[in-house]
């Protein structure tokens, strides 16, 4: 894993190692993509970080992929490798995974996945938030 110079590197991969993550297999699924980085040989064109909580806990395991802004929900070391062949080698999105997803001109937007979720993972509105704290 190049760790000191990004030059090259296409894709940035952003792993929730927060508590409730950890507790969903966090540490399972870091291993999970690191290795299969590994033996695809993407070492040079991908870098991996672990994080600290994204705020996302609802969706834990989480993985997030820049700079396509595509943020995974539920991953298991399986699911992570297959992340790893088809959205980082093919350049295909697993979409039904994703809770949110970039979009240039709307900017970050929910994705069917994320919309079933509704409300548990949308922000209050002000006015919403005024009439839970009544």
């Amino acid at each position: 894993m190049a760790t000191w110079d990004l030059r090259g590197m296409r894709h940035h991969l952003l792993i929730c190692n927060g508590g409730t993550c950890l507790r969903h297999g966090g540490e399972e699924v870091t291993l999970a993509v690191r290795e299969e980085i590994a033996r695809l040989g993407l070492d040079d064109l991908v870098h991996t970080t672990r994080t600290r909580c994204n705020g996302r806990c609802q969706d834990a395991c989480v993985l997030i992929v820049y700079p396509d802004g595509v943020w995974y929900r539920l991953m298991t070391p399986e699911k992570a490798r297959e992340v790893v062949r088809i959205h980082l080698c093919e350049g295909a999105p697993i979409r039904e995974w994703a809770t949110y997803e970039f979009d240039e001109e709307a900017g970050c937007r929910w994705t069917p996945a994320g919309e079933s979720e509704a409300p548990v993972g949308k922000r209050k509105t002000a006015n919403e938030q005024k009439e839970v704290n009544r």
